[in-house]
């Protein structure tokens, strides 16, 4: 088995994989960094199946790590974008209300966002209807101007190719495969010897933690994140439209998505997989995955009233019809609903404490003098991902 030697290895070649090495040659330019990633081409998980919009960061509570990076992960990436001369669509955003109850989550919405530093307005129902003619809320809605919209397989593949003209290797196709010393792995048939690990592997991160004594808390639950995407030629929305969320969950809610070429986006559903790569049917089907996350999906819904409540409403999203409608629960008039068509799924890479059976909210990030462990890393982690990644690089590495 061939031995390499690198300073740093990045194991997974997602947003944060890539924005961490981008973060470390700024301080380190002449650093050794290999990225790893199992798949042979970018963007096959995560990071190339998320919705691409930018959030301007006011759902997160203002003592959180995301409510520290989005908003500046926000202006970086929008600016990254311009200048690297990629698409980004600044349409914005507006959350509308259905009742009374949910006027009292806008208005702490509206705190958060003012606590975090971000440009948000109150509006009323004659002001939504200047900004997004078709949305409909009770009373008061929330705009949002700064959110924006990029192709996020774009954006990585950028990255990608900034860091290997800078000499970071990126080696595709290449299985983690487990730790073979102290500061050494297996990766497919080489062994790679490194003076920092940084584990950014997504669906896996807590297996690869726990090679190296962490995540000892946590446990990976996949959730399938599904889209209809639609394929009629009208137009019949200008900005991004958002339900107030419940936010007790991490989930925002079924909504209106505009990607960068103008096409509406519906979604997304929010429903714990058999295994961490479910994307389709029995495909990849992996027996003891699938022993593991039903054990944990079947203690959440026992133990957990609010995933109880949460899976029930989510198996009711599989029903295209019923997604349809809680769409026009925010809008007034849609085009023709035989035009939506189910879009690839996605897979959030939800953590939960196994200790509280709480579904974390927050970032993790958990590390030594040896490995440093990316947990959670779920939205907004993409908005986030440069100035997350400084933090990383300068706290942890």
């Amino acid at each position: 088995m061939r031995k390499l030697e690198v300073d740093y290895i990045i194991i997974g070649a997602g947003i944060m994989g890539l924005s961490i090495a981008k973060s470390l040659l700024d301080v380190k330019p002449r650093a050794r960094i290999m990225i790893v990633e199992k798949e042979r081409e970018l963007g096959l998980h995560a990071s190339g199946r998320n919705s691409g919009v930018l959030h301007a960061g006011f759902y997160y509570h203002p003592d959180s790590l995301k409510a520290k990076f989005t908003k500046q992960g926000n202006e970086e990436l929008a600016k990254f974008c311009e200048k690297k001369g990629l698409r980004i669509n600044r349409c914005g955003k507006v959350v509308v209300a259905k009742d009374e109850k949910d006027l009292e989550i806008l208005y702490e919405l509206k705190r958060r966002g003012e606590a975090n530093g971000v440009e948000l307005h109150v509006v009323d129902e004659r002001e939504l209807r200047e900004i997004e003619p078709n949305a409909k809320t009770f009373q008061k809605a929330l705009w949002s101007p700064n959110t924006a919209v990029v192709d996020p397989r774009e954006v990585i593949s950028c990255i990608a190719d900034e860091l290997k003209a800078k000499g970071v290797i990126l080696e595709l196709g290449r299985t983690y495969r487990g730790r073979v010393g102290k500061q050494a792995i297996s990766v497919g048939d080489v062994t790679i010897e490194f003076g920092r690990l940084v584990n950014t592997a997504g669906l896996y991160a807590d297996k690869i933690a726990k090679d190296f004594g962490f995540s000892r808390d946590y446990v990976v639950i996949p959730f399938k994140g599904l889209y209809l995407n639609y394929r009629g030629e009208d137009k019949f929305i200008r900005t991004n439209i958002y339900p107030v969320p419940d936010i007790r969950k991490p989930f925002l809610g079924v909504h209106f998505t505009l990607r960068v070429d103008g096409r509406i986006k519906l979604g997304p559903t929010a429903m714990p997989c058999y295994w961490r790569e479910n994307y389709s049917g029995l495909s990849g089907f992996r027996l003891y995955e699938f022993l593991e996350t039903t054990f944990w999906n079947l203690k959440l819904l026992f133990k957990s009233s609010l995933v109880r409540t949460t899976a029930l409403e989510e198996f009711k999203k599989y029903v295209k019809s019923y997604l349809i409608r809680e769409g026009l629960r925010l809008i007034r008039e849609m085009g023709n609903t035989s035009s939506w068509e189910w879009a690839p799924s996605g897979i959030r890479a939800q953590l939960v404490n196994v200790r509280t059976l709480e579904l974390v909210q927050d970032f993790i990030v958990e590390g030594d003098e040896e490995s440093v462990h990316i947990l959670n890393a779920v939205s907004p982690a993409f908005t986030a991902s440069l100035p997350f990644a400084r933090y990383v690089v300068e706290k942890f590495l």
